[in-house]
């Protein structure tokens, strides 16, 4: 299990001392200090099943400068995400295949009956 964390969000905090409480073993994965390749953006897009539209931090000044002028694609939507990983949701925790945004926190349990009924 792997869950992609922001040190400095406090939903991020809260999901890693859950995971930890629940006691299944996990990786935690700093995509602020090692950014996502765009493989690797997109096949974690592919597991949420979401659009890089629906996975953006649309409050984020970043993005808000970025979307004045015009609306962006798809695909310029991943691109800044890449360039700016802060403007990617979080907390995600991915395993067997699967991935989700842990928005609000409890559904990290939703998570983690699917993901122990599977091991």
């Amino acid at each position: 299990m792997k869950v992609y964390h922001n040190p400095s969000c406090s939903k991020s905090r809260q999901c890693v001392e859950a995971l930890q409480l629940h006691g299944n073993p996990f990786e935690v994965y700093p995509y602020l200090k090692q950014p996502l390749t765009k493989m690797e953006l997109q096949e974690l897009l592919s597991k949420l099943k979401l659009l890089p539209s629906e996975l953006v931090r649309k409050n984020e000044l970043v993005f808000k400068e970025a979307s004045k002028a015009s609306v962006l694609t798809e695909d310029e939507i991943l691109h800044l995400m890449l360039e700016h990983p802060k403007l990617i949701e979080r907390p995600i925790v991915e395993a067997n295949g699967k991935a989700m945004v842990i928005r609000p926190i409890e559904r990290l349990a939703d998570f983690l009956n699917d993901y122990n009924s599977t091991k």
